[in-house]
């Protein structure tokens, strides 16, 4: 915000909306929140970060109603709040848009924008036209052009994603809260949803924006509030940051440049482990060559929709392909099924955790040893023993957070539920493991550790095979790089070659080359 003083323009600090001051939060074995103040002013967007269990999603439940706090005091919008519950929250203009959408996707889009709060004629009938009228022109005012009266689940992630927001904007908000809104979302959709946040900025709504991915908060937030066990690190403003400043904020320490040097390719001459050839599905995949060699790490890239999870899930016999063969230690394979890739000695960490990886209501240590559950059982019952034994060792070998291994694993942090999936094929002394964005999700600390943990694999012998929509991931991991454009196999880069300009100059090949090929 500008004003003109003696022909020239200066900068005026933006008014205040929000102002939490010495918040508290307490519960039976943690103190979540120590005297955090935390300050939002209208019409920016302000970053919040930390690491997993530094109390960001806290904070904001106490700010939304979900808990109580237990000291301080909130002001919003000149008023002082206390919210008892999220409906309170909204009245008060203040509305949350989290991962997991809270939207009924078989509804149409109109409904999903006032569900609650649907306009009624004189004769106490919804109104139908209403809500589609007012839904085009919210959704109008935001640039997204759509049928409002299709279901929800026609539409792309990104485009819930929007809807979302025009609920949030119907309900007079004039904070909108976005916890990790892109971790779904392609570089496309990203770009929709960032103009969308700029045009709420325009219209003077604040914009509390929480994600792990650093690119993105330097593209688009003002400030950064910093957090770290449930305490107070500072304000920062974005522009007086780079990413390594921010990074070592988060994790209260100086960051270590992660980039790690590059040397020539060390696997040419390596055994192969396993290799796949002419493999074909359907439209999805069109001959793809791909061998992985015994200790190395070979990134898969590609944008979404490039075939990468489905060629991971045929190699792990969790789908059948149309043709083509597989190799694995030198002899043909026939996977029908993810037991068979087990046996033979693969794993594989899916991408989707929480819905495909996580057992949510077992514990920590049935979750680690769900696979491996043959080796330590005689006759139909489990030996206590050899199961604690190897729960003990990887909850130490991998740091995973848990009070017990009895701890539900919903109860797990994000990063802490991926070391858990990691622990359950580590266990198994597997010969290749399959990683499907890894990291997605997860804060930077737990990211690095992670990351130290795939070279530590393949500093062992460990073959690894890693997905990543994250380019910076792969050329700081991988000592190979495959990259892929709709079910194709476009070139590989290797050692010292690969880099993040190159992996984006064989994408963008790709796509003029298949376009030749379309229009020809």
């Amino acid at each position: 915000m500008y004003y003109a003083s003696g022909g020239e323009c200066e900068k005026v600090e933006k008014e205040l909306l929000l102002d939490m001051k010495g918040i508290d939060k307490i519960f039976p074995e943690v103190h979540a929140l120590r005297g955090v103040d935390f300050v939002v002013r209208k019409g920016e967007v302000h970053a919040l970060m930390g690491e997993n269990g530094a109390g960001k999603s806290t904070l904001i439940k106490v700010l939304t109603g979900i808990y109580e706090k237990d000291g301080g005091s909130i002001t919003f919008d000149g008023g002082e709040i206390s919210p008892r519950n999220p409906l309170e929250a909204q009245h008060a203009g203040i509305s949350a848009i989290y991962q997991e959408l809270n939207l009924v996707p078989f509804l149409p889009v109109y409904e999903n924008i006032f569900v609650g709060r649907e306009p009624v004629t004189r004769l106490r009938i919804v109104n139908r036209e209403e809500m589609a009228r007012r839904a085009d022109e919210v959704l109008g005012d935001m640039g997204i052009r759509i049928d409002v009266t299709e279901p929800l689940n026609s539409y792309s992630m990104a485009i819930q994603q929007m809807v979302a927001i025009a609920r949030a904007i119907t309900i007079n908000a004039k904070l909108v809260i976005m916890d990790e809104p892109t971790s779904s979302l392609d570089t496309k959709e990203v770009k929709v949803l960032f103009s969308v946040v700029r045009r709420l900025v325009e219209k003077g709504i604040a914009v509390i924006f929480i994600s792990h991915r650093l690119d993105e908060v330097f593209e688009v937030a003002e400030r950064v509030t910093v957090l770290k066990d449930g305490q107070l690190v500072g304000e920062f403003k974005v522009s007086e940051l780079d990413q390594l400043k921010l990074v070592s904020h988060m994790i209260g320490r100086e960051a270590k440049d992660m980039e790690r040097k590059k040397f020539d390719y060390r696997y040419a001459d390596a055994e192969e482990l396993a290799v796949m050839r002419n493999i074909r599905q359907g439209v999805r995949l069109s001959g793809i060559d791909i061998d992985v060699k015994k200790g190395e790490i070979l990134g898969l890239a590609g944008l979404l929709g490039s075939g990468r999870t489905e060629l991971a899930k045929i190699l792990f016999g969790a789908e059948i392909p149309d043709g083509g063969e597989i190799l694995f230690m030198g002899r043909g394979m026939r996977l029908k099924a993810p037991k068979d890739a087990i046996d033979a000695g693969m794993g594989f960490c899916t991408e989707d955790r929480k819905i495909e990886g996580a057992i949510p209501h077992l514990s920590v240590r049935e979750n680690i040893t769900i696979a491996m559950l043959p080796q330590i059982c005689r006759f139909g019952v489990v030996s206590g023993k050899k199961q604690d034994e190897t729960v003990r060792r990887f909850i130490e070998r991998l740091d995973i957070k848990t009070p017990s291994p009895n701890q539900t694993m919903r109860n797990l942090s994000g990063g802490n539920q991926q070391k858990v999936l990691l622990s359950r094929w580590l266990c198994l002394n597997p010969k290749l493991v399959i990683l499907d964005e890894p990291t997605r999700g997860i804060d930077v600390g737990t990211k690095a550790e992670i990351e130290n943990l795939i070279q530590e694999l393949s500093n062992t012998g460990i073959s690894v095979l890693m997905i990543s929509s994250e380019i910076a991931e792969l050329e700081r991991n991988c000592d190979r790089v495959a990259v892929m454009r709709e079910g194709r196999k476009l070139g590989e880069l290797t050692g010292a070659d690969i880099s993040q300009n190159k992996i984006m100059e064989l994408i963008a090949q790709g796509h003029r080359k298949f376009g030749e090929k379309e229009c020809a």
